[in-house]
């Protein structure tokens, strides 16, 4: 009799302590979840940049202004950008600076990282009405940015120097990238085509995508120097290699995919994001395989995101939130040296 009982005894407490364990594993299984900070309403957050002291920037394009999250308080400061403004991207320079490209005011603007004071570089008076896009740096501190009225350009900010070349097709220019090797590319939507831009002599080349009337939207360029460019039209991921002047497309998944945003990570994951499913969308290129993450709010809207080791951030113009999706854990040492987030 105590011996059957002294075997039920062991048996429930090996039971409780299966049970204790699975209950770990599943929650150490669970994915990543996103991590919501609210901006002002009525900011139609466009375009976001974390920087490195671990503060986020976004531009509140329905505002004419800049804001600069710190997601670890949640507040945020607020820029006013000039009369006239309406940002559409940001990004953070070699100075640590927020640089815009202001539509609204035909301009790229600095904001300064201690001060907030703003500066403008006006594009020239013969270059009016640009829709101004999107920006990058090149490896000499050039800044190069798009527009979608059938520009592209670069700011010399040393010199305060301007130089504006019309785009192949007219209008069309959109997202725009460089690779490790300092190669400029840019996307253009209306165009169908992605473009690599001669620094020197500011030509583009064209370089046709397989899929005809993709609308090309945005570029990122891998740790390879491939470029990976979200096909908004076609609703495909696609790759072009420059060393061996190949192209690679896949369909993403779901019903009439749209994909507008893309980034790559410092691992070579592809993140997009997928307007049909309002999702954000992960993409493994060695086993090409995708991963859907349903976003948290409805008509997210989002148009552009950016990351740094561990985290992806996105911008939900739709509602007036910003989201950070951890695609890892991270060290405290190397939380330290991304801006100790």
């Amino acid at each position: 009799m105590q011996a059957s009982m002294l075997a039920r005894s062991f048996s429930l407490a090996a039971a409780t302590a299966a049970s204790v364990l699975l209950a770990i594993s599943a929650a150490q299984a669970q994915p990543p979840s996103f991590d919501t900070f609210t901006v002002p309403a009525g900011s139609a957050p466009h375009d976001v940049a974390p920087a490195p002291d671990g503060t986020v920037w976004y531009t509140a394009q329905a505002q004419g202004a800049v804001g600069r999250l710190d997601p670890r308080s949640g507040k945020a400061d607020r820029v006013p950008l000039g009369a006239g403004s309406a940002p559409h991207g940001v990004i953070v320079g070699p100075d640590g600076a927020a640089w815009i490209t202001d539509g609204g005011q035909n301009a790229i603007v600095r904001v300064d990282p201690k001060t907030l004071a703003v500066t403008r570089f006006p594009l020239p008076k013969d270059r009016p009405n640009t829709n101004l896009n999107t920006a990058v740096f090149d490896k000499r501190g050039h800044l190069w940015f798009t527009g979608q009225g059938g520009i592209y350009g670069e700011l010399d900010p040393a010199r305060s120097s301007i130089r504006v070349f019309d785009a192949p097709r007219g209008p069309g220019p959109y997202g725009i990238c460089v690779t490790p090797d300092g190669s400029l590319y840019f996307a253009s939507l209306a165009g169908n085509y992605l473009g690599r831009i001669d620094p020197a002599s500011g030509a583009a080349q064209v370089i046709e995508p397989p899929t005809r009337d993709q609308g090309a939207r945005r570029v990122w360029g891998d740790s390879k120097g491939r470029v990976w460019v979200s096909e908004w039209s076609a609703g495909k991921v696609g790759v072009f290699d420059p060393a061996t002047r190949q192209w690679r497309e896949w369909r993403l998944p779901g019903r009439e995919p749209h994909a507008y945003a893309i980034f790559v990570d410092d691992q070579d994951i592809v993140w997009l994001s997928e307007w049909s499913a309002n999702a954000l969308v992960r993409f493994d290129p060695r086993t090409e395989r995708f991963e859907v993450l349903a976003l948290p709010r409805a008509h997210a809207n989002v148009r552009q995101m950016m990351g740094r080791p561990g985290e992806v951030w996105l911008s939900e113009s739709g509602t007036d939130h910003l989201l950070r999706y951890r695609t890892r854990a991270i060290s405290t040492a190397s939380a330290a040296s991304a801006g100790g987030n």
